[in-house]
């Protein structure tokens, strides 16, 4: 039995990486999908993969506008929005002394504003629709912790964790239940675009610092994008419905809280 079927989902950032399999494995799990993103012309082809279940969006989560165009297209293309993965998100890193101030409002416009206001849109049509609904978000272990480089990027997982439990028990009288994921270190085009950063900042060859940080994980590997997608078919699903404001850590083991 599919544990979402009839379920209607929009994921952001979803034309490629994780966004992508939280997608195909919601697919499998019975439920329609659409996958929101900036570069259209890859969510298409990705929505294509997936089969007639699946729809492309251009979702751009730093502009109002086109958050509420996307939200209102999901919905209409599938009747209604039941589940939300916000995933858009972008990283960037740099000694404190080199920040600048357009890195940080890049970042936060995206990784903040983009989750809240997003979650904002999604949680409007939710309650107006009536029967609930799960909101994802996601986090990361560097919204655990502070980390010498990654200042601005920790900085904004923190507030998505925060805003997490705000935006929890603010919304579950409405049966909106809103909870997060904090992936630790995970494989994949996201990593190795950080990798390059710590090989400027570090002086280090590329590919060193990610063959470092896999090796320190306590499972032995670095994550995989389809690691995180049964916490996010759980979530998602009835067996959650208790689950309020909360952040589960899925890094094999890199971080405990």
């Amino acid at each position: 039995m599919t544990r979402l079927a009839g379920k209607r989902a929009l994921i952001t950032g979803a034309a490629r990486g994780i966004g992508l399999a939280f997608a195909q494995r919601y697919a499998r799990e019975g439920a329609q999908v659409a996958l929101a993103d900036i570069d259209i012309a890859q969510a298409r082809t990705a929505a294509k993969g997936i089969g007639p279940q699946a729809t492309a969006l251009e979702m751009d989560v730093s502009r109002q506008d086109s958050i509420e165009t996307a939200v209102a297209d999901a919905v209409s293309h599938m009747g209604g929005i039941d589940i939300l993965i916000n995933n858009a998100a972008i990283f960037t890193a740099a000694p404190i002394v080199e920040i600048t101030r357009a890195d940080y409002s890049r970042v936060f416009e995206i990784n903040v504003a983009g989750t809240l206001f997003t979650l904002q849109a999604v949680a409007r049509h939710m309650i107006e629709q009536g029967t609930g609904g799960k909101i994802i978000n996601m986090a990361s272990q560097a919204g655990r912790r502070g980390e010498a480089l990654v200042a601005i990027y920790c900085a904004s997982k923190a507030a998505v964790i925060s805003l997490t439990q705000s935006a929890g028990l603010n919304l579950i009288r409405h049966g909106i239940n809103v909870n997060a994921i904090a992936p630790g270190v995970v494989d994949g085009e996201h990593w190795n675009g950080v990798d390059a950063f710590f090989a400027k900042y570090e002086d280090k060859a590329p590919g060193q610092k990610k063959k470092e940080v896999g090796e320190a994980v306590p499972f032995g590997r670095m994550g995989r994008a389809e690691d995180l997608t049964g916490m996010a078919v759980f979530l998602a699903s009835s067996e959650a419905d208790y689950i309020v404001a909360q952040t589960y850590n899925v890094d094999g083991g890199n971080w405990m809280s």
